[in-house]
């Protein structure tokens, strides 16, 4: 974690410290809803091990937003956030270790240290970059082009998350995802 955070923006190490000295660890067994549409998050969590899910749900299909596995944050970051509701779904895909930390103690910290709020800021800013990228991809690249732009981003996750989520993620009907993948060179 503190590898991640020196990448991000470098803090020193009295700080960190006082910073993961609020950190919690949790384990979550799979296909566990971690967040509830409707329920706001309580906490940021980094994930030490496994893969999670965040998705919304018509009432018939779940349309997956994103995946979080090992060295990433993960949670609902708008509802932590702003502590409004969530308005979609946080689920572990596979068993998960975490460590997490409140919002209260979050907050704490960063008005504590300026050094964790410019860390949070950056952080936000490279969620944002990320947003705006994967709105790119959806909206300027045919199924194909996402589907090879995912393979190389995650080639790991071809194996480990159903290939319903990932055709859901990347907005390609399951049969053509299908298709896809036994027509292209991984």
């Amino acid at each position: 974690m503190k590898d991640v955070f020196n990448k991000i923006h470098p803090i020193s190490e009295e700080i960190l410290a006082d910073y993961l000295s609020y950190w919690r660890p949790l384990k979550v067994a799979k296909n566990t809803i971690m967040t509830w549409e409707g329920d706001t998050e309580k906490y940021m969590y980094f994930v030490l091990k496994g893969i999670q899910k965040s998705y919304y749900s018509d009432g018939n299909k779940q349309h997956v937003i994103a995946f979080a596995y090992a060295p990433s944050f993960s949670g609902i970051p708008e509802s932590f956030f702003t502590q409004q509701p969530s308005k979609y779904f946080l689920e572990t895909v596979t068993d998960c270790e975490f460590i997490r930390i409140s919002f209260v103690n979050h907050q704490k910290m960063m008005q504590k240290h300026r050094e964790i709020e410019t860390l949070f800021r950056k952080a936000t800013e490279r969620l944002l970059i990320g947003v705006l990228e994967r709105q790119h991809e959806l909206l300027a690249f045919d199924m194909e082009t996402r589907f090879k732009t995912f393979v190389k981003r995650s080639p790991h996750l071809l194996q480990m998350v159903s290939q319903k989520d990932i055709a859901s993620y990347l907005k390609i009907n399951p049969t053509n995802f299908s298709k896809l993948i036994n027509s292209i060179k991984i």
